[in-house]
């Protein structure tokens, strides 16, 4: 018998499956601000207006939403330093940096394919 997120294997997950926890993770991943957000963090340690300037066109509330998201999924370390003003940083942990590269690959591929689909 299938349950609701198992194959018929039991050894993985079908995100195919509609109640599959794997669908909100999908969900997470497949967005374009969590998927630019890993690919800056690849970069290292950063401060959130560094990563407000790096993603151009994100504004502060969706990015911070973005990133709370990503660290409640613990793809995202948030480290706050006792200095005045507070000094905040977002680096990726080993989950996220074991999506990271996959992510690049999507990156990549669609600077690599944009002129070969109609956009806008």
């Amino acid at each position: 018998m299938v349950t609701s997120c198992t194959t018929e294997r039991h050894d993985h997950h079908d995100v195919y499956a509609a109640q599959c926890p794997c669908r909100e993770v999908l969900d997470l991943l497949a967005n374009k601000w969590s998927a630019l957000a890993i690919g800056a963090l690849e970069e290292g340690p950063q401060r959130f207006g560094a990563l407000l300037r790096r993603l151009e066109g994100v504004s502060p509330k969706v990015l911070t939403s973005t990133l709370r998201r990503l660290e409640e999924k613990g793809f995202v370390d948030r480290t706050i330093y006792p200095a005045v003003p507070l000094h905040v940083e977002y680096e990726l942990t080993p989950l996220g940096r074991s999506v990271a590269q996959p992510l690049a690959q999507l990156r990549g591929w669609v600077e690599d394919h944009l002129d070969e689909i109609p956009v806008g």
